[in-house]
Parts: structure tokens; C-alpha cells; sequence
């Protein structure tokens, strides 16, 4: 048997079915490892060790008495530290987050996880309000990459990306405003679904509330389509929440796949071009499309540019509405939230109006597009994952290629789809038609099959030698 910390979510089920492992096992295996690389990789900034194990031994006695809840029962999942939990604090990553503020009761996807028995045991790291795609912060300092761990694991959803990568646990709960779930997952080889706006329900939904979407990030696709079938049970308190649909995504998973047709983007249209490796990375992975059955041809989606600008205003309003919540805690805001605070203060209100009309104008550009094809296939970042010696709290890298996908609300996942000459993860993007969160899960599902990623090769811990100004931000964050 692989090491515990390797099994993925829908191996340990089968292991606890046929009671060759127990949750209790797991659990202990899992603080174990957390105990290991606590100091190396900082991607929990909190751990509930009593509960999970308590928590493990109801789920261990379900299964001797063959009641599990559910395909995730005694399962470990990790959640985002901006999504409220009963049992843990909630900070948001934030020293703005006055203490009488932490205590969250659990958010409607976190609810239906405990109802389904899976071991809620820790909170993830992020960025102050999960407003840039690197995790490091004044509250909690710096996230690392189990790849390289002078490398940054991505951000906002940065601290459960490493821990799905490095083995604390299968699965994890994150948010995905402008690429927070699928920027990380690419940046560390796991996979992260986005699904359509609303699939999910959500609350509160915070900061970027109008962009913000729920969704799993794992090893594999399978795993994320069993937490998805849990996750989007319908809860009354999100107003934007879709009509619940029963659809069982883990089980489409095993039905046929339709000739798919491909728009194969690698630029979306942008003057901005990715890396020559993750290029040929796409390309690599086109023709592993194609030999899938898929019709592939080079088509750029329309709009991408302009729900880009749309993103770089509504995100700066939504950040100055943020401070104005916070009065005078917003002080303690980090340096670039600041800077977008400011940028949106600046604002005209028809700025604003302007924007969410434009928005409607590039969805139905895009739903026209969508007409022509079932997938794009494209990049989720231009770069490998950035160096943490780069001083990024000054000059944070911003999304290129995913936050069109928020504006449209349009499912889109980040796959693993090889590594650099470094030994860096690559990550592809395939996003799919309003909706259709089906398709792309299904799609994910057969790649990875295809290329034989179905579980992901454990990430190697290395520390490049720091310069000076990684040591510094190590000592001190802020």
C-alpha cells in the first residue's frame, strides 16, 4: 500500500469499506505529517487536533457498523480560512479581524461536509481577504510550495493547495475569485474545480462577493466530483445559489464522453503570452485531447480583455467597500489591499454601473461562443510559480488568464499537466459553457486517465538557498 499521506479521497473510502484502514489511522497519520512539515510549508493557521480525532472515531465506528454517511465519511478536508467554521476561529487571513469578529458558524458547503462525516480538522492560510494570488500575509507570513519551497504555492487558496500537494489531507475547501482555486492548484500540481457561479451555495460571501465561488481542490478529478455531489446541496442563506440540480457528479464520470469540440486559446486573445514551457505543455496536451476523440482547433473566446478590465474595477470597489466595513481596523490592511482600497475609492459610481453592463454584454458574446464549442482549452497563469524571494507584498503578480471566468461565471478547472525543466508543475485550463460544470469534471476525469495522472507523484521538498530578503520575510512578514 502507498504511503497514507498518498491515498486519495476515493482509495481511502475503499480502504475503510473493506476495513483495511480506519479514519483514525488517517487522522493520526495526517497530524503526524502536519507535525513534520508545519515549519517548512506554514499552510495551516489553525489545527483542530481534538476535534478531528473525535471526529475520526465517530466516522470509524459509522463504518464498523456499516452506516457511513456518505462517500466522504472520515475523509480529511482543510478549510480556507475565509470560510466560516463552528468549531474554529475564522480570521480571513487578516489582522483587520477584530477578535469579537472570528467566530463564523459553519458556511453552507462546510456544513454539508460534516453532515456527510468528513473530518473537518484545520484552516488554510491566505492572503489578507484573499484579495491577490500569492499566500503570504501580515496575520499569518508566508505559504511555501512542496515543489520547491522557495517558490510561492499561489494564492488566494494558497495554504490548501500545499497541504492537497503535500499530502495533509485529500481534499480541501477553497475560493476562487479571479483564479484563487485554480492559479494555486496549477502552481502545485493538484487539481482545482471553479464550478458555475452558484453551483455552490455561499455564505457569507464576503469581500468580492459578486465573484467569489466555492469549490474543491484535490488530486484528482473523481475526488473533487464526490466532494462537488456533497458541497452543492442547496442552503437557504445564499441568495445567488442556483436551483439545486441532483445531478451525480461522480457517477457521470463513468458514462461516455461526447466528441468534444476544443477551443485551443493559448493566449485568449492577450498581448500577454505564457512561458514557452507551459506553451509546449499546451501543446502536449491538445493532442492528448485530440487522441481522446476530441475535435481541436485554434479559436480565441471573445470578450476575455474586457471582462479583464471589468475585474480591475469591480475588484477595486469591492476592496474599498471592504475598508469602509472595517472603519478604522483598516489601517491594519496589508500594503497592496491598501493600494486597491485606494484605487477604488477613487471611483466614479457610473464606473461601477458601466462595468456590470459590460458584463452582460460579454456573456452573451460568450454564450454565443459557447454554442460552437463545449471546452476552451487555455493557460491559468503565464508564469511558473514565482520565487518568494521577489518582495510581492510591493508588486503582486494580478491574474491573466482566469478572472474571465468569474465575470462569466463559467465552470473552469486547473488540471496538472506535466513540469518544467526545473521541476516546476504546469497547469492547464479547461473551462466549459454556462452551467455545464458536467462537462468539464468529465473532461478532467478522461485526461487524466489518458496521460495516467490519476494520482498526483509526490511533490519533493527542497529549499533553493534564500537570499537575504526570504530570511526577512520569514522573521517578519509585515
Amino acid at each position: 500500500m502507498p504511503p497514507l499521506h498518498h491515498l486519495s479521497a476515493t482509495e481511502l473510502v475503499g480502504h475503510y469499506a473493506t476495513k483495511t484502514l480506519s479514519p483514525v489511522e488517517v487522522v493520526r497519520a495526517l497530524l503526524d505529517r502536519h507535525d513534520e512539515l508545519a515549519d517548512e510549508l506554514n499552510a495551516f493557521c489553525f489545527m483542530n487536533r481534538d476535534s478531528a480525532l473525535q471526529q475520526a472515531r465517530a466516522s470509524e465506528a459509522r463504518w464498523r457498523a456499516g452506516k457511513a454517511l456518505s462517500t466522504l465519511d472520515g475523509i480529511p478536508v482543510s478549510i480556507k480560512d475565509n470560510l466560516g467554521t463552528d468549531d474554529m476561529p475564522t480570521r480571513f487571513g487578516s489582522l483587520a479581524v477584530d477578535a469579537d469578529r472570528i467566530q463564523l458558524p459553519d458556511s453552507p458547503a462546510v456544513r454539508r461536509l460534516r453532515d456527510a462525516g468528513a473530518v473537518i480538522f484545520g484552516k488554510t492560510t491566505l492572503p489578507d481577504f484573499a484579495h491577490k494570488i500569492t499566500t503570504d500575509s501580515l496575520l499569518s507570513g508566508v505559504t511555501r510550495n512542496p515543489w520547491n519551497l522557495a517558490r510561492s504555492p499561489g494564492g488566494s487558496s494558497g495554504g490548501g493547495a500545499a497541504a492537497v500537494a503535500a499530502g495533509l489531507g485529500p481534499l480541501a475547501l477553497g475560493t476562487d475569485g479571479g483564479g484563487s482555486i485554480r492559479i494555486p492548484a496549477a502552481f502545485t500540481g493538484i487539481y482545482g474545480f471553479k464550478p458555475s457561479f452558484g453551483r455552490v451555495p455561499h455564505h457569507p460571501r464576503g469581500a468580492f462577493a459578486m465573484l467569489s465561488h466555492v469549490g474543491p481542490m484535490a488530486r484528482t478529478a473523481e475526488d473533487a466530483a464526490a466532494m462537488m455531489n456533497i458541497i452543492s446541496r442547496p442552503d437557504p442563506r445564499d441568495w445567488y445559489a442556483l436551483p439545486y440540480d441532483p445531478t451525480d457528479y461522480r457517477s457521470s464520470l463513468r458514462t461516455p464522453l461526447p466528441r468534444l469540440r476544443v477551443a485551443f486559446s493559448p493566449s485568449l486573445g492577450l498581448e500577454k503570452q505564457a512561458d514557452p514551457e507551459i506553451q509546449a505543455a499546451l501543446k502536449r496536451s491538445a493532442r492528448i485531447l485530440e487522441s481522446m476523440g476530441a475535435h481541436v482547433e485554434m479559436k480565441d473566446p471573445p470578450a476575455v480583455l474586457q471582462c479583464l478590465q471589468i475585474h480591475g474595477v469591480l475588484w477595486s470597489a469591492f476592496a474599498a467597500r471592504l475598508a469602509d466595513s472595517l472603519g478604522d481596523a483598516a489601517h491594519k490592511l496589508d500594503p497592496s489591499l491598501k493600494d486597491l482600497v485606494e484605487a477604488g475609492q477613487q471611483l466614479p459610481p457610473h464606473c461601477i454601473l458601466d462595468a456590470l453592463a459590460r458584463r452582460g454584454e460579454a456573456g452573451r458574446e460568450i454564450n454565443e461562443f459557447f454554442t460552437q464549442y463545449d471546452l476552451v482549452l487555455c493557460p491559468v497563469h503565464p508564469t511558473l510559480p514565482p520565487t518568494l524571494s521577489t518582495d510581492l507584498r510591493l508588486s503582486p503578480p494580478y491574474p491573466v488568464y482566469t478572472p474571465w471566468c468569474n465575470q462569466l461565471g463559467l465552470p473552469a478547472a486547473s488540471l496538472y499537466a506535466g513540469n518544467s525543466a526545473e521541476g516546476l508543475p504546469i497547469g492547464l485550463q479547461l473551462v466549459g459553457r454556462q452551467y455545464d460544470d458536467t462537462t468539464v469534471l468529465k473532461a478532467s476525469h478522461a485526461f487524466q486517465q489518458a496521460v495516467g495522472h490519476s494520482k498526483l507523484a509526490e511533490p519533493p521538498f527542497r529549499m533553493e538557498p534564500a537570499d537575504a530578503l526570504l530570511q526577512e520575510r520569514d522573521r517578519n512578514p509585515a
